[in-house]
């Protein structure tokens, strides 16, 4: 006969083992990320591995959050209903000013010197030609972020002061594309290929990163207690990442209609925008980390050094 004593213990056993199991279990799935996006093309690597089930691939789910613009995004990181992001190294130090809240984890999309990102554009009528005529000139930014940050850099580089360069801010990317064109605004920022129709409807690119691309880059940061948690999904989330940056940079047409369906290529610049190539695994470096910091302590909106080595983690890169 089986003892009731046999019997209790064989049933903890069963159910020790059932939980030793789950656990075993849980640690092992990547579970689910929400990330928040701009609708920026620098985002394509991840619609492009939604859309080819690379995410299902590493048994990771990703919820996508639209978002309108940066402060909106910051927004939703911070009442942690969104787990990771697009930013910038600006906006990664803000973050963590006080204290580690995220980390960067990749390089989402980079200028080169044949390929910007950024451009500084002068509205059509507005009688700006060069450099020099956008002394003074209010340039619509989105503030605190690398908008702001790019602008002051390559003025700067182009021997502005401090006291000449004039800015406005216009967060979302739309508003300033539209007021641009409009010619409300004298000059904008814009990310391209925003930038492309801007010029495609008649604005005058005065200054880009081509100049110094060290200075034009995006990332795709994540919570830091996220990232704690459940680091599986993040390694989850770069393998697919990576996976989907090659097959774009092998056949960008490919997803021509995504990037269409997604807003990230404007309609009239369908089937004639190039889509250069984006970059493979890779981090910031501690030279651009510390560029940053200088630009925000010398704005005042920074008074403490905020540690490269706590804010950019590359262990998750495949």
């Amino acid at each position: 006969m089986f003892s009731k004593t046999k019997l209790v213990f064989s049933l903890f056993t069963i159910v020790v083992l059932g939980l030793m199991l789950s656990a075993c279990g849980a640690k092992s799935e990547p579970g689910t990320l929400k990330v928040a996006l701009l609708p920026v093309l620098d985002t394509l690597p991840v619609h492009v591995a939604v859309q080819e089930g690379l995410f299902e691939e590493q048994g990771l789910t990703v919820e996508i959050i639209p978002v309108s613009s940066a402060p909106e995004r910051d927004q939703l990181i911070i009442a942690g209903e969104a787990d990771g992001m697009l930013n910038e190294i600006v906006s990664t130090l803000f973050y963590n000013k006080d204290g580690v809240q995220v980390q960067i984890v990749r390089t989402a999309r980079s200028a080169t010197s044949t390929a910007p990102m950024f451009r500084v554009l002068a509205a059509k009528d507005s009688g700006i030609t060069t450099v020099d005529g956008l002394k003074g000139a209010e340039i619509g930014i989105s503030e605190g972020t690398i908008i702001e940050y790019l602008t002051d850099r390559l003025l700067e580089a182009e021997g502005f002061s401090a006291d000449e360069i004039a800015t406005i801010s216009v967060p979302k990317i739309p508003d300033r594309l539209a007021l641009l064109g409009a010619g409300e605004m004298q000059a904008a920022m814009l990310p391209d290929p925003a930038s492309s129709l801007a010029v495609q409807g008649g604005a005058v690119v005065i200054v880009d990163d081509t100049l110094h691309p060290e200075f034009g880059l995006s990332t795709f940061a994540f919570r830091k207690n996220v990232i704690d948690a459940n680091p599986e999904a993040i390694t989850a989330f770069l393998a697919a990442v990576e996976k989907a940056v090659e097959l774009i940079n092998a056949d960008p047409a490919k997803y021509a209609d995504l990037m269409a369906e997604q807003g990230l290529v404007p309609a009239p610049l369908l089937g004639s925008y190039q889509v250069n190539p984006f970059p493979t695994a890779s981090v910031p470096n501690q030279a651009q980390w510390d560029d940053a910091v200088a630009w925000a302590q010398a704005k005042g909106l920074l008074t403490n050094d905020v540690s490269y080595a706590d804010s950019v983690n590359a262990s998750y890169l495949p």
